[in-house]
């Protein structure tokens, strides 16, 4: 059985087999990097640049997602997947099916930070299921 059940807006019943709050976390890191690399490319926003590259770094987010479970890091890319339009939120257990059996091995960290707006495509996932990432207590 997954990790946490939760209640979404219309108090129907999401299993997504890892905690909105791993989630909202990796979240958060992802676009902390993605945003200081695209400030790097542009040469603006170096205000709060320094704080956000400390807290959130490459080697940080992925020391956490390898600490995960098999099948949380599965629901990450999964969750991916849906917030890309790849699969819908009704083929969740499909995607999740495909997410494990193609991530057997390999390193979802690097997966996620090769994704380009990896951060928003996760949000995206939780949207298709009605949650909210901002919503998510961190």
């Amino acid at each position: 059985m997954s990790e946490t059940p939760r209640d979404d807006d219309n108090g129907a019943e999401v299993d997504l087999g890892v905690s909105l709050e791993t989630v909202a976390t990796v979240v958060d890191h992802l676009r902390a990097i993605q945003e200081t690399e695209d400030s790097d490319e542009f040469d603006t926003a170096e205000e709060g640049a320094e704080d956000t590259e400390q807290d959130f770094d490459e080697s940080t987010l992925t020391a956490f997602i390898e600490e995960l479970n098999e099948d949380e890091q599965a629901a990450l890319v999964a969750l991916a997947w849906i917030g890309r339009g790849d699969y819908d939120a009704e083929e969740w257990e499909e995607a999740l099916r495909l997410a494990k059996e193609r991530g057997a091995g390999t390193d979802t960290a690097a997966y996620l930070l090769g994704m380009d707006m990896a951060g928003d495509l996760l949000a995206e996932g939780l949207a298709a299921f009605g949650i909210s990432v901002e919503d998510v207590e961190r």
